[in-house]
């Protein structure tokens, strides 16, 4: 269940309250009449089940209430209600399915945002990579993976895509390039000190390398991986299973790829350098195209999906 709490303007209170009322998989609904002061007017509460949500909040914008009231959404962790119970079997779907678009609109544009705690995290996820490729060490290469914060961008480009938002994409688009581009540029000269201080050769980076090797060795196995990866990372997003997250992140080479092509270029390797590049790209393209097609997937099926359910209820 979600919980919707909306501060109206007196005179568009009993518009909101019907929307609300001919909603089904809603309940609990209360009205506390001038309550609110900034801005002025009711405030409307009440739980509406997952996959009834995304219509009721498009009714709720198409009222206007996101200019002269507000709307604010929060996940209902626990609810010990036989009301909420038969609210979410009346609801049309199942809420597993269901995707909220302003929710992934909002968190994609919060994850996408070229700030210094992003280009911290993928700058510091590019030099422990680094770490990893020179020493040949898998565990690190799965450190790294896991604290890059790459697929934020990456998820943003595709919701802009299927949501038509084109300053979504942009601003996703100069996240992902500026934050790769920086990330690097620091990681070649943190392998410039490590090498002065006896810490890298370029022995390590070129010698036998059996568990990091194929972060320069891009292949279909690489893109297909990325494809499932990106699929997976979305559903994670529309599903609220963050948690699936975790895996997506350690199983794809983006910041290896871009760590040991900031190695191979601090030594002049450009084989490595070009490989690795290769990675990266491929990799990019395989998520955000493999994001775009799921969240396509998911309007369609859902769109399919309300239609058949209103076509019965009619019937």
């Amino acid at each position: 269940m979600l919980h919707l709490r909306l501060i109206t303007p007196a005179g568009q209170t009993e518009e909101a309250v019907r929307l609300i009322e001919g909603t089904r998989g809603t309940t609990h609904l209360c009205v506390l009449a001038g309550a609110a002061r900034d801005p002025a007017g009711d405030v409307v509460l009440c739980d509406v089940a997952r996959e009834a949500a995304d219509d009721l909040l498009s009714g709720l914008q198409r009222l206007g209430l996101d200019t002269t009231g507000s709307i604010a959404v929060e996940n209902v962790d626990l609810s010990l209600s036989e009301r909420a119970d038969r609210a979410e079997k009346e609801a049309p779907g199942e809420g597993a399915d269901a995707v909220l678009w302003e929710h992934l609109t909002e968190a994609t544009h919060e994850e996408s945002t070229l700030s210094v705690t992003y280009l911290s995290f993928l700058t510091l996820a590019t030099m422990i990579a680094a770490c990893g490729v020179v020493l040949d060490n898998a565990v690190l290469i799965v450190g790294a993976m896991a604290v890059g914060p790459e697929f934020g961008p990456l998820a943003g480009i595709s919701t802009a895509t299927v949501q038509r938002r084109p300053r979504l994409a942009m601003r996703s688009l100069i996240a992902l390039l500026v934050g790769f581009a920086v990330a690097m540029v620091l990681t070649v000269g943190f392998s410039l000190f490590m090498d002065a201080v006896g810490l890298f050769t370029k022995e390590q980076l070129e010698g036998e390398r059996p568990q990091t090797g194929f972060v320069y060795a891009p292949d279909w196995f690489s893109f297909v991986v990325a494809v499932l990866a990106g699929a997976a990372g979305t559903l994670s997003l529309t599903s609220a299973k963050s948690g699936a997250l975790v895996g997506v992140a350690i199983s794809v080479t983006t910041v290896p790829a871009a760590a040991n092509a900031a190695v191979a270029l601090s030594y002049g390797d450009t084989v490595q350098t070009w490989g690795s590049t290769e990675q990266l790209l491929l990799n990019l393209l395989g998520i955000t195209l493999a994001g775009t097609l799921t969240l396509l997937t998911q309007k369609r099926l859902w769109r399919k999906q309300h239609a058949r359910l209103r076509r019965r209820a009619a019937a």
